[in-house]
């Protein structure tokens, strides 16, 4: 038994009080480029939205025997609320056990060709990919917070990857997290967090091409660990068997270095089935210089021209909303 993990994602009211201290990356960050109130920063409770991507829900997640399983723009209006010190706490609860933090951003459709040529992107070095979820018909997977995908990727190896969310590290068995393939990680973006465990494995391009095409079951391009995963978490009676094939998505992935920034940014810009598109810019850090990274991301995405109180759209929700629609009509 590896305990319990908030799962729901229950919507809550933001709270509008200010964090100070050393956490300014979830507060307040006072830059001249981003203003005095220090608006726009990650893991933030959506003003927009009126919840966080974390919930108050819990389920019990069950271990598997490891035998079977340019100048400055001008700034925006939009201030997002800070984070209260519940959710403060729960971050800093969440950060010791993760491995990784993912700062994530998604950029507006009005203000795309602007930011790719103020971080001097260069689309001809991007790489294609394609992705396909699993799920059922009514997406019970998803509302269990259970994430089943494949990935094709341009001249190399596809990969597989079962995904729960959000969970707590603190309960994962040490058994579990020693798999091959696991990895915790806190995805943030402006407007909230979640935590997520993923089982990640390397699969044949020419299998992940068959499965896409509905030409091989779905169960083959997952390890025994990742099904023992998926058979603990799955809601009851379903099986690998049941899942239907969601996609394939295409996608241009970009890796680059900007001038002024010291980490690496991924650009990935998906395409959807009903002709809409979402550029998510993203950089990763430890855990120990989340607050750092945070603070130096937010005022050089800023002095590029993103806006980080704009709206913020999710790439995974918006797929699985948008191809179920597409599965349904067909």
């Amino acid at each position: 038994m590896v305990g319990e993990v908030n799962c729901t994602g229950t919507a809550r009211e933001p709270d509008r009080s200010p964090v100070s201290g050393p956490a300014s990356w979830l507060g307040r960050v006072t830059s001249p480029v981003v203003g005095d109130d220090g608006s726009g920063s990650w893991l933030l409770p959506s003003s927009r939205t009126g919840h966080s991507l974390t919930g108050a829900g819990r389920r019990t997640v069950v271990d598997v025997d490891a035998s079977s399983a340019s100048p400055a723009p001008a700034i925006s209006e939009t201030a997002a609320p800070t984070l209260s010190g519940g959710q403060l706490d729960e971050v800093l609860t969440l950060l010791p056990g993760s491995d990784s933090v993912e700062l994530k951003v998604t950029v507006p459709e009005v203000a795309r060709r602007r930011v790719m040529e103020r971080l001097e992107m260069d689309p001809m070095r991007g790489e294609l990919r394609q992705v396909a979820y699993f799920d059922t018909p009514d997406l019970r997977l998803n509302q269990q917070g259970l994430v089943l995908r494949a990935r094709r990727v341009q001249r190399k190896p596809g990969d597989s990857v079962v995904k729960l969310r959000p969970v707590v590290p603190a309960n994962l068995t040490t058994d579990l997290r020693r798999r091959p393939g696991f990895g915790v990680e806190i995805d943030a973006m402006p407007g909230g967090f979640v935590c997520s465990a993923r089982m990640k494995a390397a699969a044949d391009d020419d299998l992940v091409r068959d499965v896409f095409r509905g030409q091989a079951p779905v169960r083959k391009i997952f390890t025994k660990h990742q099904r023992a995963l998926f058979e603990a978490h799955a809601p009851a009676g379903t099986t690998l068997d049941d899942l239907v094939v969601l996609g394939p998505l295409n996608i241009v992935k970009l890796k680059f270095r900007a001038e002024g920034y010291p980490r690496r940014i991924v650009a990935e810009l998906w395409f959807y089935p009903d002709g809409s598109q979402i550029l998510e810019l993203s950089a990763k850090c430890g855990p120990t210089e989340a607050f750092t990274a945070a603070a130096e991301t937010k005022a050089f995405l800023a002095s590029r021209g993103v806006d980080l109180a704009a709206a913020q759209q999710t790439k995974t929700r918006t797929a699985l909303e948008l191809l179920t629609s597409v599965q349904r009509a067909t």
